[in-house]
């Protein structure tokens, strides 16, 4: 990736060039025209991008791109750079957040009753406009976040912008009850902030993941248990949350939920679900329930939440030029944590 040049108009970007397998390189490194950010916009100065699995899936064509030779990226933080015409509440250095929810109508009866998630004209940053893989990014101020001026780094607070907000969406979709007994299905970047939620709000959480390295992070931030992905957890389950994008664990969560209990799936991408038997994992009430992106009261409320709780990010810091790097390692579960591409 070629490197930003001081008082130039050029940028260095990332681009998804072929989608196919992180071994095949998908990613491309170039320089790009600095865009300017249109009415109602901000160009934002990246300081530091997450590296989503979403990334990954859209790298590696699991989600079919949106637009050729896009940029990835959206857990951004950065500075604003210059806001456009007609913009308000925003000046040039204020420190704000970009994330997956890039925009929505506005008028459609979702957006009206509050579901914006579901609207079916919403766009996406890094899969419809192009994101943080960049030394510049371009966001639509009403779907920015603005972030405190405080002590923590950039590189913390980036996977809030995604991997928390999607896992507390997650969990509040799994109906957890006060003081139950949650399972957590795979253990990445948003598994491992949403443990944490979970804990501050008095429940007993099981992790299960195949990774060993994973499990003993688990039990470090305080799971009651950690095992295999497709051992049963030590008790009966209140509610669950699949965040590994493996279809063949939906039947296996769905036997470990007490009667009564939740299934909530967290990726935008799932491997097929094999047959569900109805006797074994939807009897007795049990709930199936899928989680689609995010409002951006769901951004603001946990933002808000987690700066109170200041949860324990084990960040794998990469320099932006590194991406394909962060991809690779993503792809082969050698981050342990959160992937975060850091700019300068």
């Amino acid at each position: 990736m070629v490197a930003a040049t001081t008082g130039t108009t050029t940028m260095a970007a990332w681009v998804v060039e072929h989608p196919g397998p992180v071994g095949s390189g998908p990613l491309r490194g170039i320089r790009r025209q600095r865009p300017r950010p249109g009415p109602g916009e901000l160009l934002v100065e990246v300081r530091a991008c997450g590296v989503c699995r979403t990334d990954l899936h859209l790298a590696e064509g699991d989600l079919a791109p949106h637009r050729p030779r896009c940029t990835p990226g959206h857990e951004v933080v950065g500075r604003v750079a210059e806001a456009g015409p007609g913009t308000e509440g925003f000046t040039a250095g204020d420190r704000v957040g970009v994330a997956w929810l890039a925009g929505t109508c506005g008028e459609c009866r979702y957006c009206r009753s509050g579901a914006e998630n579901l609207c079916p004209h919403s766009r996406y940053t890094g899969w419809d406009l192009d994101g943080g893989y960049a030394d510049y990014t371009v966001a639509n101020a009403r779907f920015t976040y603005r972030l405190p001026d405080d002590d923590r780094p950039d590189e913390e607070i980036a996977p809030l912008l995604c991997a928390g907000i999607i896992g507390y969406r997650a969990l509040r979709r799994a109906e957890l009850p006060s003081g139950g007994r949650l399972g957590i299905y795979g253990f990445g970047a948003s598994a491992h902030l949403t443990v944490q939620l979970a804990l501050a709000q008095g429940a007993t959480v099981h992790v299960l993941t195949r990774a060993e390295e994973a499990r003993r992070l688990a039990l470090e931030l305080g799971a009651a248990s950690a095992r295999g992905a497709y051992e049963a957890p030590p008790e009966p389950l209140d509610a669950a949350v699949l965040f590994a994008p493996v279809g063949d664990l939906v039947p296996v969560a769905l036997a470990a939920l007490d009667r009564g209990g939740t299934l909530s799936i967290a990726g935008i991408h799932l491997t097929d679900i094999p047959v569900l038997h109805y006797d074994k994992h939807l009897f007795q009430e049990r709930t199936l329930r899928s989680v689609t992106a995010n409002t951006r009261e769901d951004g603001r409320t946990y933002l808000a939440e987690a700066a109170r709780l200041r949860p324990r990010v084990h960040v794998h810091r990469y320099a932006m030029g590194r991406a394909d790097q962060a991809l690779a390692d993503l792809a082969a579960d050698r981050v342990n944590g959160v992937a975060v591409l850091m700019a300068g």
